[in-house]
């Protein structure tokens, strides 16, 4: 396996090799055909603050406080603040693109030709877009925007206007926030940052990894790095966006090219990285059945008095602004009802999200032992 994958890989920094990709010593079989058979453990993303309990009716609770499954972050601004922000630069630029007397009317229109969201790349895109479930844009965090566009007065334009500001040691735009933390019912603040300088876009353009800022260009450099957050958000986007997903076909052909185009490098990084993803998406589809056989068992709990107190309705809606302010507009019964419904969807909805990861697990491990066909090795995740 010498030279093949790296045997330890970076989790939340280049060069930290904290992941441990190594097969399960005993299961390595040399089949009669002379194949060699790796085969891996399934994972989930790991927090020292708490431990998967193994009793179903705390896997419930966990889930009804929001704590039921890992959402590795690279920041600590939560992304739909962070994407407010984002909106408002956009729409600005949007704005201009309409004016037919502004000075940047046609820089405006030349950076909006493939729509404003393609001004974003990376989390933010993700968010926009609304590649992912309600649940990861509710729990990622991220500290920065990154914008991709080659008008970069327009740009500076935009950000200025938008009350950003331009640190002359880092050149990088800043901008500080203050948000409701609903978990802590107190105002956080921290700063977003952005880079914008045209040598660093050009520096992006040129790398093999980053082209631009549609799926497949995002996947492309998540695979490269392979820190947990990014094969986290590759993960999330999955459980809607694979070939199970009718509406999305034509886009997820596009975005399957990320993994074609990385495997045949045959980097031992990236080999090691798309291992850890096949890893990770079993581990996350067998816990997503867990949590759905949980809801089904315990749904009906939410109106047990005893068991749910008010005091502890309000610590659960504490984990959604949405969910806060339809209990103080609404009140308790209803909001029981809301919560209610709101069980019995995910007790479905995560049956399909695990059907979803399985067959993209499937999917991908075929994609890479093809690759690796002539060296006679095959990849397996142990079932």
């Amino acid at each position: 396996m010498e030279g093949i994958w790296d045997l330890k890989a970076d989790v939340v920094q280049e060069g930290d090799k904290l992941r441990d990709v190594s097969p399960i010593a005993r299961k390595t079989i040399i089949d009669d055909n002379g194949y060699s058979h790796y085969i891996f453990n399934k994972q989930l993303f790991k927090n020292s603050s708490y431990k998967m309990p193994g009793d179903d009716f705390e896997l419930f609770k966990m889930f009804l406080d929001g704590e039921d499954l890992i959402y590795p972050s690279d920041g600590d601004i939560p992304t739909d603040i962070v994407a407010v922000e984002a909106k408002k630069v956009l729409n600005y630029i949007v704005a201009c693109s309409e004016n037919l007397s502004s000075s940047y009317y046609e820089d405006a229109n030349i950076a909006l030709k493939n729509g404003k969201n393609s001004l974003v790349r990376g989390v933010i895109k993700l968010h926009l877009g609304k590649y992912t479930t309600n649940e990861w844009r509710r729990k990622r965090f991220t500290s920065s925007i990154n914008f991709f566009m080659f008008q970069v007065s327009l740009l500076d334009h935009a950000l200025t206007q938008m009350d950003w500001v331009k640190n002359k040691e880092t050149n990088n735009w800043e901008k500080s926030l203050q948000w409701f933390d609903t978990e802590t019912s107190e105002i956080s603040h921290d700063a977003i940052c952005t880079t914008t300088n045209l040598n660093q876009l050009l520096d992006f353009v040129t790398e093999n990894y980053f082209e631009g800022t549609n799926l497949r260009d995002i996947f492309i450099k998540n695979l490269n790095r392979g820190f947990d957050v990014d094969l986290n958000d590759i993960i999330n986007v999955v459980l809607y966006y694979n070939g199970l997903s009718k509406n999305y076909k034509d886009e997820w052909k596009v975005v399957w090219e990320s993994f074609e185009v990385t495997t045949n490098t045959r980097n031992t990084r990236i080999t090691s990285n798309i291992i850890s993803l096949c890893r990770y998406s079993s581990g996350i589809a067998d816990h997503l059945d867990r949590v759905s056989s949980a809801l089904a068992k315990f749904h009906g709990k939410i109106f047990d008095i005893k068991e749910y107190p008010d005091e502890s309705l309000r610590r659960i809606c504490r984990t959604s602004i949405h969910w806060t302010e339809y209990l103080e507009k609404n009140g308790t019964d209803d909001t029981r009802n809301m919560l209610h419904e709101f069980l019995l969807e995910q007790k479905d909805e995560k049956l399909i999200h695990s059907k979803n990861l399985r067959s993209f697990t499937e999917n991908v491990l075929k994609l890479l032992n093809s690759k690796y066909e002539y060296l006679k090795i095959i990849f397996e995740i142990l079932e």
